[in-house]
């Protein structure tokens, strides 16, 4: 006999901290997979009620309570379909991330999430005590085993569950983005099937949290490892997964299957779903943005239009004695082309008066970087002066090249609330920037061409102090993301002094970088939630280090 299992997978996008919003959001969620898809069943993502992650809101007594309350509500609606949702459950020996199964009104079986991560962006550890036993409840007869996130990166859990005589396993998952992670992930569901050969259904939150963006790509994969469904990335959708049983053996039908995006363009969508959802979640305005003629401000640009639209965006170019006409035009140009309000403002004025005042006290001393970062910060408070005044949070515009070697100003080019490409190579940039041209041409070519320059000096250009972007990346790439020594480095053909030079940078700017604003994080180890290192430090990474 043909038996039918309906499982809705809602990869969702929740408010961390609201948990009447996020309980709201899932109850209105259930009721369109039990009425319009007709669903048995719908699962939600990790830590449904509290968003992922809700960090030190975990240590608040109040936010517990209101995860009871919420639990309630949610447990009075749940009628007609079964409900599988996360939430922090307060125990004897602690506080557990747990899923449960709800049904007309009760909890029928709890899991407790086995595997915490502590490494990378996660701490969970910090909160959360581990659960050891394996969960298996029967839903339209079959028996389903429930399983959160970091379970099945391990060995273990599927087994344990399948010894427990689970044929289904159901994971729930708040499983952030990083460049290649969805690739990552099926590899690695492929590795749990080798324990356990039993179909599973991988449900992803999707949207942006502060630094982490969650792509979703919600997944069901049979017991051969074939991907039969996957959703949308960087969607917040319902899916529809069905199921036959035949003599307790779980099949699943095709499903839908959005392709994957190419490593572009799935930076590209995440950097705009990071800002998107940071502007609206912090209930901002718009956003004002310098625009300098520059690829990263460009770039910055076009990022906040696709995000937010046009008109909630305004551009502000401030020329200086240094910089060139082809700037200001450039910059117009891009500011027309994505049909945003663009203004000029002269530091000419602000510029001079502070050297005015500084006379005195520079009286002696020869021009310098003092003089250059001055100027940038006249920027930084022209900029922070209309974000005040209008609502709207100032988007920087700095990239991870930079932000690596402290090529910026403190409370200059440094200065807002957030910062869309910070976790970019340079390199990465002009990648973006032609993949952004090639849907709408909004960036001129000749700023794709041009040589960059900070424009603070005379003919400046950014190689006058930095190695060539495509060695310096690289070298960044090794020594941030991949941890490898100095030596490693030059032995992999780097030349020596260049790579000693710029482990020089990148360890004695870490005070910049820790100043620096939030922003969305693409890569295997970004600065801020990945890489915390002391300000104070008398490591070296070389016996002759360059300081």
């Amino acid at each position: 006999m043909t038996q039918q299992l309906r499982v809705a997978l809602a990869q969702l996008n929740m408010l961390v901290g609201d948990v009447a919003g996020n309980v709201a959001k899932a109850v209105a969620v259930l009721a369109r997979a039990r009425d319009e898809l007709r669903a048995d069943v719908v699962i939600f993502p990790e830590l449904t009620l509290t968003g992922y992650p809700p960090e030190d809101l975990l240590l608040r007594p109040g936010l517990h309570r209101q995860v009871l309350r919420g639990l309630e509500e949610l447990k009075r609606q749940v009628t007609g379909i079964d409900v599988v949702l996360g939430y922090p459950a307060p125990a004897a020996d602690g506080l557990r991330n747990s899923a449960s199964l709800l049904r007309e009104g009760k909890i029928i079986a709890t899991y407790h999430k086995q595997h915490l991560p502590n490494y990378s962006v996660f701490d969970e550890k910090r909160y959360f005590v581990p659960g050891n036993e394996a969960t298996v409840v029967e839903i339209r007869g079959v028996p389903v085993a429930l399983t959160i996130c970091e379970d099945l990166w391990h060995p273990g859990p599927m087994a344990q569950a399948r010894a427990a005589g689970a044929r289904l396993m159901f994971n729930l998952n708040a499983s952030p983005y990083h460049a290649g992670k969805g690739g990552e992930r099926e590899a690695m569901l492929r590795e749990r099937l080798a324990e356990a050969a039993m179909p599973v259904v991988y449900v992803n939150q999707v949207g942006g949290q502060d630094e982490l963006v969650f792509d979703g790509e919600s997944l069901v994969i049979d017991a051969r490892g074939e991907v039969v469904l996957r959703g949308a990335p960087f969607v917040e959708e319902i899916y529809l997964a069905e199921f036959e049983v035949v003599g307790g053996l779980v099949t699943p039908r095709p499903g839908v299957l959005h392709a994957r995006l190419s490593e572009v363009e799935s930076i590209y969508r995440a950097v705009v779903l990071g800002v998107r959802d940071y502007v609206e979640k912090n209930h901002f305005a718009g956003a004002v943005i310098g625009l300098s003629g520059g690829v990263d401000s460009a770039l910055t640009l076009a990022i906040a239009v696709d995000a937010i639209g046009a008109a909630r965006v305004e551009t502000v170019m401030m020329p200086s004695r240094y910089t060139a006409q082809m700037s200001i035009d450039d910059a117009e140009l891009e500011a027309e082309a994505l049909g945003v309000e663009h203004h000029a403002i002269s530091i000419e004025p602000a510029f001079r008066a502070f050297l005015d005042s500084l006379q005195q006290e520079f009286a002696g001393s020869a021009p310098d970087t003092t003089e250059e970062n001055i100027q940038a910060r006249c920027r930084g408070v022209i900029l922070m002066a209309i974000s005040n005044k209008k609502g709207k949070i100032l988007l920087t515009t700095g990239n991870k090249s930079e932000m690596a070697v402290g090529y910026a100003t403190l409370y200059g080019d440094m200065a807002g609330g957030y910062a869309p490409i910070k976790d970019l190579p340079k390199t990465m940039v002009y990648q973006l920037a032609r993949y952004r041209n090639g849907v709408a041409q909004v960036i001129p070519l000749r700023v794709l061409e041009r040589p960059p320059s900070a424009e603070l000096r005379p003919d400046q250009k950014d190689q006058d102090s930095l190695p060539p972007y495509e060695i310096l990346d690289p070298i960044l790439e090794k020594y941030v993301e991949q941890d490898q020594t100095p030596d490693e480095i030059i032995a992999a053909g780097f030349e020596r002094d260049t790579v000693l030079r710029v482990v020089a940078m990148v360890n004695r700017n870490e005070y910049k970088r820790r100043q620096a604003p939030p922003g969305v994080r693409v890569t295997r180890r970004a600065f801020g939630r990945d890489r915390r290192y002391p300000l104070t430090s008398g490591y070296r990474d070389h016996p002759q280090f360059i300081d």
